[in-house]
């Protein structure tokens, strides 16, 4: 992959003000972009957007100083491929090739990496933000940080402050190869326990621990997977082929994978849920073209079937009850995964869930997980046959009122259902305001209550 340069960045930055300067005057001030890697409604339009083309690419890697300079609508997937050749990763590259460097900061990207290396906004260095005012504000962090109250409250802030148009982001040196354990544990209280020591330690039964994540497959099921940095090669496993990545969890206690396919490991099924599109069924693997394993992908077919209502149409015709979609992530302290885990299979049912450890190094006032403090994200997505109370998300609006009791906190990068006044008191309502106040003062970026919760 070739890198952009400052010259094209500079360039694609000056479209997009000229962009801005075309938006009518009290207008929403939006990106015009069709993709997304959102899971929550969004109202169309019309209405001309932020001109982002040409911010999509790398600008810049510093291999000594292990530094990338990255455009905010560079994918994971490009940069990947623009460090790899030095040896180099981001510090946290979150699971899914599309997802977006600008994404993953103003959302909230994870990885198994987390455990050690925090959010993918905490190696974030400096970033430059396109405001609701038309200017482009270089962020920094610390006391004497430029603008660093906007770079505090950027992350989870979902585009509400404004778009990162450049990142420097740090990066971190890694081996040809991957090792994997998977360990089964048949108790969650032994589960959370193990999460805990290998966080503190680094390490498990004395080997090095570079990656952490696991699944909970059924109560009484649950697997930690151990990454290992390794220059060891061998026999590689390959799970973009026919076989699928999460049941080799079940299958085997080792494995050895390159860091790339370490990397997309769950993208290529998106985690699991490609089996409801038919991709891990044997016969319609072998025909599915390589390519097109992918979740963006199977992001777009499931646009469809929103679309054309096609899952209500069958399950109407079949008699079934009305699906919810529950596809959320949510993280809880690592003691109280056990009383989450317990609740989820009484109140939701849904499985397999995704797990993986987090521990922020700082405070970040838009999402303010304690510092220091060990959290498991749990990743769950999936509908689940409730009825005609259906579109008012019952089982979504249990899970938020149990994350909040448990200490917890909840993404928003899906269906939200907070009032206003918990929202508030979650997310640090009052400082995002008058952030938002000071870099926004006519008002034209939605704000990030009506991004996450009214349905517009």
């Amino acid at each position: 992959m070739s890198l952009r340069g400052w010259t094209a960045h500079e360039a694609a930055v000056e479209r997009l003000r000229s962009s801005y300067a075309r938006i009518p005057a009290g207008s929403p001030v939006r990106l015009a972009k069709k993709t997304s890697n959102l899971f929550r409604p969004r109202a169309a339009t019309s209405a001309p957007g932020l001109d982002v083309s040409g911010l999509d690419g790398v600008i810049a890697i510093d291999a000594a100083a292990r530094t990338a300079d990255v455009q905010g609508m560079c994918t994971y997937e490009d940069l990947v491929d623009a460090t790899l050749p030095h040896g180099l990763i981001p510090q946290v590259v979150p699971q899914l090739r599309t997802i977006t460097l600008g994404g993953a900061v103003t959302g909230l990207g994870i990885e198994s990496t987390s455990f050690r290396n925090g959010l993918p906004h905490e190696s974030v260095l400096e970033m430059d933000v396109f405001t609701g005012a038309g200017e482009v504000v270089t962020c920094r962090p610390g006391p004497d940080g430029e603008h660093s109250d906007l770079f505090d409250a950027f992350p989870n802030s979902y585009g509400s402050l404004g778009y990162a148009t450049r990142l420097r982001i740090a990066l971190e040196p890694v081996p040809a190869y991957v090792a994997l354990r998977h360990v089964r544990f048949d108790d969650a209280g032994l589960l959370a326990k193990s999460i805990a020591q290998i966080a503190e330690s680094g390490s498990y039964d004395d080997t090095r621990v570079d990656g952490l994540d696991g699944v909970a497959f059924a109560p009484g099921e649950y697997y930690l997977t151990l990454a290992t940095w390794t220059e060891r090669g061998g026999a590689t496993s390959d799970y973009a082929g026919q076989r699928v990545y999460y049941k080799s969890i079940q299958q085997q206690e080792t494995d050895l994978l390159t860091i790339y396919d370490y990397l997309w490991r769950w993208d290529t099924d998106w985690f699991w849920c490609s089996g409801a599109f038919g991709a891990q069924h044997p016969l319609v693997r072998r025909v599915w073209p390589r390519r097109w394993r992918r979740s963006d992908v199977y992001h777009k077919l499931l646009g469809l079937d929103r679309r054309f209502s096609i899952a209500d149409r069958l399950d109407r015709r079949a008699g079934r009850a009305l699906r919810e979609r529950v596809i959320q992530d949510i993280e809880v302290p690592v003691d109280r995964l056990p009383d989450f885990l317990d609740w989820f299979d009484g109140a939701v049912g849904m499985r397999p869930v995704w797990l993986c450890p987090l521990v922020a190094k700082r405070d970040w006032p838009t999402y303010p997980l304690e510092p220091g403090r060990l959290y498991v994200n749990v990743g769950f997505w999936g509908t689940v046959h409730v009825g005609p109370e259906a579109p008012e998300g019952p089982r979504n609006r249990a899970i938020e009122g149990r994350v909040h009791e448990l200490g917890g906190h909840k993404s928003l990068y899906s269906e939200a259902f907070y009032d206003r006044e918990t929202f508030d008191e979650l997310y640090d309502g009052d400082n995002l305001a008058a952030v938002k106040g000071r870099y926004d003062p006519q008002d034209r970026l939605t704000s990030l209550y009506d991004k996450a919760v009214k349905r517009r």
